[in-house]
């Protein structure tokens, strides 16, 4: 697969591999995938990890699709009662210099919110990242709607060093 690897101050979106760099020097997205519970689903989500081997932190504070209405950043929360629920991130995700950030099944992910077409296996949607710094960065993920919760992220995918 191809990487790429684009300087921290690029603030136009690029077509980029689901495998590629990112805006922020040297971030990459690793596993990439995304689903929907049915075709006939308003809803769906984007699971990834951004990895960063860059040297200064980044933050993903947003996202874009033409697959849906909305994409925010969500995260599961356990209440008082003990049910988990799902809620938006308004402050972003930090993806620390030298560390990583999963974007996983249960936890924080990307939320598709009206999705404008049926997500199925095979598709692919592009997805538009967009950084606390102004720059943004297209990424195309795969969907994957057999893959179990278990088989997650980092399972020896490509990713790019600077």
């Amino acid at each position: 697969m191809k990487t790429l690897v684009l300087p921290a101050c690029v603030a136009a979106s690029f077509a980029l591999n689901a495998h590629s760099a990112l805006a922020c020097d040297g971030l990459d997205v690793v596993d990439p995938y995304a689903r929907a519970s049915t075709m006939m689903s308003q809803s769906g989500a984007a699971f990834m990890t951004l990895a960063n081997h860059g040297h200064a932190d980044c933050r993903l504070v947003g996202a874009r699709s033409d697959a849906a209405a909305r994409v925010e950043l969500h995260t599961h929360i356990e209440d008082d009662a003990g049910v988990m629920r799902m809620l938006e991130v308004e402050d972003g995700f930090a993806i620390p210099a030298g560390g990583a950030h999963e974007l996983a099944r249960g936890g924080d992910h990307l939320m598709f919110l009206g999705l404008t077409r049926g997500l199925a296996q095979g598709d692919e949607v592009v997805v538009t990242l967009l950084f606390e710094d102004g720059a943004e960065a297209e990424v195309v993920i795969p969907v994957d709607l057999e893959r179990m919760p278990d088989h997650g992220h980092g399972h020896g995918h490509g990713h790019s060093h600077d």
